[in-house]
């Protein structure tokens, strides 16, 4: 299957989940990444604000910051490229392109990720072989991975049936290195 179609496919099988089903999916995906050590100890961690049928991550980035980690989140740029700016707490966030919430703290800039211990990422789909995923089609987190160095995790956020078999890729597709969903948590690579 081609990235298209399996955009496609991943979409509207988003669409037909249930808010209960999208609430209880975020909420253990959030438990399952916080009891893990190396989430524990990070102190600086690049997220994202999810939106519609992503896999919640509005109660793991509340958690993360009330623990103690600096939140950075992206803000994206004209280019498709992202910046990253601190969240400092609910209250510290406001739509941006395309309605995404974003921090309004300073924008620290794109290489501001190259520091973070830890890196979330949503995707549609993970290859549970290679690690690639499939974005949106912007590039702008292939972008943002391509800056990250290799011993930090890199974590792609899933529903059930999203780490799949086969992810069409092209060079300059990004693999994460971790991917959970509500029923696992796999180490990639």
């Amino acid at each position: 299957m081609d990235k298209l179609n399996l955009r496609r496919e991943v979409m509207s099988s988003r669409a037909s989940l249930s808010p209960e089903q999208l609430r209880t999916n975020a909420s253990k995906v959030r438990e399952t990444l916080l009891d893990q050590p190396w989430v524990q100890m990070a102190g600086l961690v690049a997220c994202y604000w999810s939106m519609d049928t992503e896999p919640g991550t509005h109660g793991l980035v509340y958690a993360l910051w009330k623990h103690g980690a600096t939140v950075i989140l992206p803000v994206l740029k004209e280019d498709n490229d992202l910046d990253w700016a601190v969240y400092d707490g609910p209250d510290t966030l406001a739509p941006g392109r395309y309605g995404v919430m974003e921090p309004v703290d300073t924008r620290r800039g794109v290489d501001a990720i190259r520091t973070a211990a830890l890196v979330i990422v949503p995707a549609l789909a993970v290859d549970r072989l290679t690690g690639v995923r499939l974005g949106r089609g912007g590039g702008s987190y292939d972008r943002a991975l391509a800056r990250v160095g290799p011993n930090v995790p890199t974590v792609a956020l899933l529903h059930p049936g999203e780490l799949v078999e086969n992810v069409p890729s092209e060079p300059h597709d990004q693999r994460v290195r971790w991917a959970i969903s509500p029923r696992e948590l796999t180490r990639l690579m």
